[in-house]
Formats: structure tokens, sequence, C-alpha cells
């Protein structure tokens, strides 16, 4: 696994909009910026970044300005502007080539899933999921949003659950996070203290890869069988229902080679339509599997940083978890 150089003090992020454009937000998204500055990091944004739409520009465009921070020289971390709903139209246009040969750390949360998954999966280039660039808005930062700040500078932190997630947004203040709601990571299979190979992403995403030119993930799997692969999974709005067959799915087209494990994060928008929820659904395809459901990954903050490719240590007790992370 191949780990890009890490940013020092005032070396250039460079920001970029492979999905949405910011223009709703960018009150907050300058909020944001200003924080990345405040952090001593000097900031270079692509043209389409500020855009109101729900896509920032075209397919082919999205990916020339991707293309140019990757070859600037100076820009040593990519970060995507925010999520959205439309970067898979971008994968036909993905140069795997270009960014083989100009690796650098790329971080995103959500829509970014597959640039992101695809790159480690297909080139053996870690990147980091958790946060996008407009995400850093609060007055005063959250432990969980330093800690996404201090692993692009290498610090490679331990995380530990939170004692509450924020159930409501709006009660925000200042963009500062509301916590209201106690945290509870449910084991479902057994004891769950494993290590392996982490990957993963929003399963909302995930779930266009299977059969298509862009899935390496069963080559992914077999060379790191000796790792094993532990499976994290972000769900946005997917029901139930089709999470439970997405998984099937995934199964079927050999992504489960070398299983060790599934943690899955808190659903922002549940939903489904028969007798099946979440936890059925893991514990149906995974019948003896170690499980973690509602765990501090995804779309509900607080949220734990996740290098995609790394070797990992998930440990979860008593409703409580820790997540180590080791650049090996």
């Amino acid at each position: 696994m191949k780990y890009p150089n890490f940013l020092k003090e005032n070396d250039i992020i460079g920001i970029t909009a492979p999905s949405a454009g910011v223009g709703k937000h960018i009150d907050d998204f300058n909020k944001s910026i200003a924080n990345l500055k405040d952090k001593r990091y000097r900031i270079k944004e692509t043209k389409s970044v500020r855009n109101d739409n729900e896509v920032s520009t075209t397919a082919v465009e999205r990916i020339k300005e991707l293309n140019e921070l990757l070859v600037d020289k100076d820009v040593k971390t990519i970060i995507s502007a925010a999520g959205g709903d439309f970067l898979y139209e971008i994968m036909p246009y993905i140069d795997y080539k270009l960014i083989k040969n100009n690796p650098k750390w790329i971080m995103g949360a959500s829509d970014p899933t597959n640039l992101l998954y695809t790159i480690t999966t297909n080139l053996d280039i870690a990147t980091i999921y958790g946060h996008n660039a407009g995400s850093f808005d609060s007055k005063k930062l959250h432990k969980s949003q330093e800690i996404a700040l201090s692993f692009i500078k290498g610090e490679i932190k331990e995380q530990s659950s939170y004692s509450k997630y924020e159930s409501n947004r709006d009660n925000r203040i200042d963009n500062n996070y509301a916590p209201d709601t106690k945290v509870n990571w449910e084991l479902l299979n057994g004891d769950f203290n494993i290590t392996g190979r982490i990957i993963g992403g929003c399963i909302d995403c995930l779930r266009y890869l299977p059969g298509t030119k862009y899935d390496k993930t069963k080559e992914f799997t077999e060379k790191y069988k000796k790792d094993g692969i532990i499976w994290y999974f972000d769900i946005f709005s997917m029901t139930a229902e089709d999470f439970y067959l997405t998984l099937l799915q995934f199964r079927e087209s050999g992504w489960f080679n070398y299983i060790k494990g599934v943690i899955v994060g808190r659903v922002l928008f549940p939903n489904g339509f028969t007798s099946m929820t979440y936890q059925k659904a893991l514990k149906k395809v995974f019948e003896s599997i170690p499980l973690v459901f509602n765990a501090d990954i995804g779309h509900v903050p607080p949220k734990m940083t996740i290098i995609n490719g790394s070797i990992a240590n998930i440990k979860c007790k008593d409703n409580k978890g820790v997540i180590s992370q080791y650049l090996k």
C-alpha cells in the first residue's frame, strides 16, 4: 500500500468539486476555508468549486480540474469541496495513470466515495474518508474535525467512540456540532476485536461499481488476503431492503472474500418498507462475521476519519468502540 506525503505547515491544499458545487452553502464554505487557513495552510481552488449547482460543471471539466491539481507540484493534498449525487458521471474520464504518477492524499466524504475507493483498490494508493473541504465550518472545531485535519499532517490518532451524537443539525449554533443523543455501538455477532486492511465508503455510491471496469475489489482483496479485510459502510438514505440486497450483490460479486468484520455507521435518513431492518440485513448476510452497527462513521456527526487501505484494529465492547490505524 502506498501512502502519499503528508502536509506540512504552509503547504497548499487543492480543493476541487468532483460532484456538487458549494454555491448554495457559500457562507459556510468560506468559514471552513478560513479555518483551514488558520491551520496555516494555503488554499488553491479550481474554478468550478463555488458554482451553485448539483454538479459543479460537466463531467469532463470536473476531471480536468482534478487533473490540474494532480500535476501541480505545489499542491500537496486534494480535498473534495462537497458531496452531492452525480460523481459517478466522472468515472469514465478518471485518468488512473495520472493519479498513479502523481500520488497525493485525496480526501472526501459521501459522493466522492467512488473516486477514493477506486484509487485505493485500483492503484494501491491510500485515500482518506470522512470530511469534505466544506466540513470544517464550525466556529469551534469539534474533536472529530480536528482529528481529520491531524490525519492529513500524518498524525494518525487512535479514535474512540464519542459520548453523544447529533440527531438534529438544526440545533447547531455557529455551525458547532450539537450532540444530544447517546452513542451506542451495537455489537451484533459475538466479540469484535479484529485487525485487518480496511476499505469501504458510502454504500449508496458503492452499489454502482460491481460489474464495471472500475471494480478491482476482488483483485484488491486477493492481494491483501493475508491481512484480511475489514469493511466499513456509511449509509446516507438507502432503505434497509436495498441495503440487504446490495450486500448480497457485493457478496455474489466476490467482494467479501477474506472478510474479517463489518462496521456500519449511523444512518442519516433511515427508512424501509418491510420488517427488514439494517441490523437484520447485516446478520442475514454475515451469519458469523463480527458486526458493529451505529458506529461513529459517516453522515451523522461526530464522525471518525478512515484511511482506505490502512491496517485497522477495531474493538467494540459495552456499546463503545476504538479504531486504531497503521500505515503498513
